[in-house]
């Protein structure tokens, strides 16, 4: 008997290359970092700001999921559950090192500029000049460090909210909060953040 056909993984949807990973096909896991490599190494390279402690953690990320297939849930959209584990690969890492975290340009994978307006940090004032603009930088990494004092939940609700890009439902489900309680987190992390920038703001009236 001639073998069966290949599988044509690259026209699946996430949730059938899923089924079939969990069955142990391994061109499924293949196709699965093929479809999300570049977007974790993104997501990961943003938060530690390190291209080859990036890589690391982003194949550290996929050992995960490869390890823990069987725990996925199709009722979840793939990519939520992928980016958790690569949020909670580098947090642990951040933990650890202390390092700085999260940009104010926006999601990593925001594609338009509406996504990427509502990922970022609205801090900065309106730059009207080059001096603006190194004021603004300094603003950003000001921004980074200040993460680091959040309270753990406030901290993060900010970094699935500015660095995945997640809606508030998607944190919610995440986090396995209250819809009220993630925009609260959110609401009152902002607050905090602004009030740690104010010295840095040159004392705006």
């Amino acid at each position: 008997m001639p073998p069966p056909p290949a599988l044509d993984l690259f026209n699946l949807p996430d949730a059938d290359v899923v089924a079939l990973a969990q069955q142990g096909r391994d061109s499924a896991f293949r196709e699965l970092i093929r479809r999300y490599e570049r977007p974790v190494f993104s997501l990961v390279y943003r938060m530690v700001r390190d291209r080859e402690l990036a890589e690391d953690l982003a194949q550290d990320t996929f050992v995960k999921v490869l390890n823990h297939i069987d725990r996925y849930r199709p009722e979840f959209k793939f990519s939520s559950w992928l980016f958790k584990i690569a949020n909670n690969v580098a947090i642990d890492h951040l933990r650890r090192r202390q390092l700085p975290t999260v940009s104010i340009d926006g999601a990593p994978n925001a594609q338009t500029a509406e996504a990427i307006q509502a990922t970022s940090f609205d801090v900065a004032v309106d730059q009207e000049n080059a001096l603006d603009e190194m004021e603004a930088r300094e603003l950003g990494t000001a921004i980074e460090r200040a993460i680091a004092g959040l309270r753990p939940e406030y901290r993060s609700c900010i970094m699935l909210r500015h660095v995945e890009g997640r809606s508030y439902e998607e944190i919610a489900a995440t986090l396995d909060l209250p819809l009220g309680t993630v925009k609260t987190y959110i609401h009152r992390a902002r607050h905090e953040l602004r009030r740690a920038l104010e010295p840095l703001r040159g004392g705006e009236k």
